[in-house]
């Protein structure tokens, strides 16, 4: 798929921007070029040095700011798949910052666009959260309206050859500032502070957003708002599974969070499929023929008022889970 093609990853030095980058170049050695844009020169000279020019001739380190439209449309020249990876996402400094978040967010999704309709790219995956639906935080307000502009640009597209697509997900096991890893370092102290004990999260690995935004890529008609069948865990169970000799200090819920995360709400069920492996939100005004998606794909539509809830999914992580899945994915040397 990616053989002979130009991608670039905004947010390319983040934790997926990472995992999509040793990923591509593992799948498609042949790709023509793999632009990795950011804004941060640390993490762009460190990331080099695991993939020096000499081993890996196609890569490119490209400094940039999605807020910078013009920098956008120079660095999209040439190229044909654009992930969007690059966003604000620490809730409680988006509520300190919300001015910030919103140009990066909000200003930088439709700079993406309008670079990759000016530069003649051929496919957009953005990246959403599951904190985009039904928000009650800035952070999942700019990423809701993230995703809305980026369903809405394959309206705008005219004769462009270009598809807009969105993947939401939940937390990314492992990923920069999550639980896990802010657990592991706290444990040494002897107490992990728990904001509410009822609280539950979805999770999801680094491999399997990866899948995601290269599925998104591969089969996406335009519009549609991809999210993954996956487990939850409780945040207690994620207390024991790291540090169960541990104090489990309860210190209350902070501003912007959640009880429990959404991914599809019951007003989204109309519009919401069943894909086998995914679920897809489908465009209110989509741009191809519904009938012919469903064919396509077999898709079956949910039942009406259907909701998608991290405390009340059907599949849950456990403690033994948490620690094999930790032990696999974030630390190798994990150990209780």
């Amino acid at each position: 798929m990616l053989n002979n093609k130009a991608i670039l990853i905004t947010g390319g030095t983040g934790s997926l921007g990472k995992a999509l980058t040793a990923n591509i170049l593992k799948k498609w050695p042949k790709v023509r070029r793999l632009v990795i844009f950011s804004r941060d020169e640390q993490k762009q000279f460190l990331m080099a040095q695991d993939y020096p020019v000499t081993k890996y001739p196609s890569i490119r380190f490209f400094i940039g700011d999605v807020r910078d439209r013009e920098r956008l449309v120079r660095a999209f020249e040439g190229i044909d798949y654009v992930i969007h990876a690059a966003a604000m996402k620490h809730v409680h400094i988006a509520e300190y910052n919300p001015s910030e978040c919103v140009k990066t967010n909000v200003g930088g999704a439709e700079n993406v666009i309008y670079a990759a309709l000016q530069t003649g790219v051929q496919n957009v995956v953005a990246l959403s959260t599951d904190k985009a639906c039904a928000p009650i935080n800035l952070y999942g307000a700019t990423k809701l309206t993230s995703d809305k502009l980026f369903v809405a640009a394959n309206n705008i597209r005219g004769k462009h050859n270009i598809k807009y697509s969105v993947v939401r997900y939940g937390n990314v096991m492992g990923s920069n500032g999550s639980v896990i890893p802010f657990f592991l370092n706290k444990r040494e102290e002897g107490v992990l502070p728990i904001t509410v004990e009822s609280m539950t999260r979805f999770n999801i690995s680094l491999q399997g957003g990866v899948d995601m935004v290269l599925h998104a890529m591969k089969t996406a008609w335009g519009g549609e708002i991809f999210i993954p069948k996956i487990p939850s865990y409780k945040i207690t169970d994620v207390a024991q599974a790291i540090g169960p000799d541990c104090e489990h200090k309860v210190i209350g819920i902070r501003p912007g969070e959640k009880i429990h995360e959404e991914m599809i709400t019951s007003s989204d069920s109309f519009f919401t499929y069943n894909l086998g492996k995914y679920f897809v939100i489908i465009p209110q005004t989509p741009i191809w023929r519904v009938e012919d998606f469903i064919a396509n794909f077999k898709a079956k539509l949910v039942q009406e008022g259907f909701a998608y809830n991290s405390g009340t999914n059907t599949e849950w992580e456990t403690v033994d889970s948490l620690r094999a899945l930790i032990k696999e994915h974030v630390d190798p040397n994990f150990k209780v």
